[in-house]
């Protein structure tokens, strides 16, 4: 995966993308979310860490591309506002189950933590918890 292609990977995860009418836009991991279709997709998650992977070098500078921040930001915020807070859309309407919230919640801690270690140097630490298939 190169930079570019990191950067549209966390754009279409985070509905941020141009492209609405794309299946990857509709199945990302806020469109998963919005409308709930009761099921969560997994590899979005791995998707979103293999693109923290590749722009982790971009993370570490001292100006960072704008478009990142506000993807991983995105992600991380309407997540939690959507999924987890108990007045949120999904738990508010009793769309989402108690596993499917904890499950939200550890990928969101596992994301927003990678990001935040990465902004600040920390490569070695930033995926110390993240155990996916393609773990590297």
């Amino acid at each position: 995966m190169t930079k570019e292609e990191a950067i549209e990977e966390l754009m279409y995860q985070s509905a941020h993308h141009e492209n609405i009418e794309s299946e990857r836009w509709e199945n990302g991991f806020l469109g998963q979310l919005r409308p709930f279709r009761r099921v969560l997709h997994e590899e979005n998650y791995h998707l979103i860490m293999q693109a923290l992977k590749v722009l982790g070098p971009e993370l570490e500078k001292d100006f960072v591309d704008k478009r990142i921040i506000s993807c991983v930001w995105g992600i991380c915020h309407y997540g939690r506002m959507w999924a987890l807070y108990p007045q949120g859309m999904l738990q508010g309407n009793n769309l989402i189950t108690k596993e499917q919230v904890e499950q939200i919640d550890q990928w969101l801690i596992d994301i927003s933590y990678a990001a935040s270690c990465l902004l600040e140097g920390a490569v070695e630490e930033a995926f110390w918890n993240y155990n996916g298939e393609n773990k590297q």
